[in-house]
């Protein structure tokens, strides 16, 4: 079980006056099959700019990997230690990885380093929460720890947990013209 994350979504009562909307922790958690990954979808946007108004909860609906056409998704995911996490993604069955967007990927450059290896149309600001997570690319790689960021610019990518611990990833991924 992954651990919970607590949100607080602030709104408008109606004199306009800022309220406290929802505190909870974050209900929409999908566990990405035997490899352990968790992701938990904090709240989604469906285009740019954004609309503040209302009070239900933006994120509904079946898991997607890409935000909304011109929107955008916050979410931190749980990524398992890959001597755990490799063995369950090498299992997964095809409709698994095309339901999650991965499909695309397979066979790509790259794409024989790790099985994780996957492409979307966005930007995604990262932030490593807790742990820590190799970033691969097509050529090269880098070792992020807590409190390290990257900006993810369309790129073909995996991510890769050599440690012994799960490494915790805070995501906003933003729609972006493909590249």
């Amino acid at each position: 079980m992954s651990k919970p994350f607590r949100r607080v979504v602030t709104g408008h009562d109606v004199n306009g006056k800022s309220i406290l909307l929802i505190e909870d922790n974050a209900p929409h958690s999908v566990s990405r099959g035997a490899a352990g990954v968790v992701v938990n979808n904090l709240w989604q946007t469906a285009a740019t700019p954004a609309d503040n108004a209302g009070h239900d909860d933006a994120v509904h609906g079946a898991f997607h990997l890409s935000p909304p056409k011109g929107g955008s998704v916050f979410r931190v995911i749980e990524y398992p230690p890959d001597a755990r996490r490799l063995p369950a993604i090498a299992a997964q069955a095809e409709g698994d990885l095309k339901a999650s967007g991965m499909a695309d990927a397979r066979g790509k450059k790259g794409g024989g380093r790790h099985p994780g290896f996957h492409k979307t149309d966005t930007i995604d600001y990262v932030m490593v929460l807790s742990g820590e997570i190799w970033a691969m690319m097509d050529e090269g790689e880098t070792l992020l720890r807590a409190g390290d960021t990257l900006v993810q610019r369309g790129t073909n990518h995996a991510w890769s947990n050599r440690s012994d611990e799960s490494a915790f990833l805070a995501f906003v991924l933003i729609d972006a013209k493909p590249v």
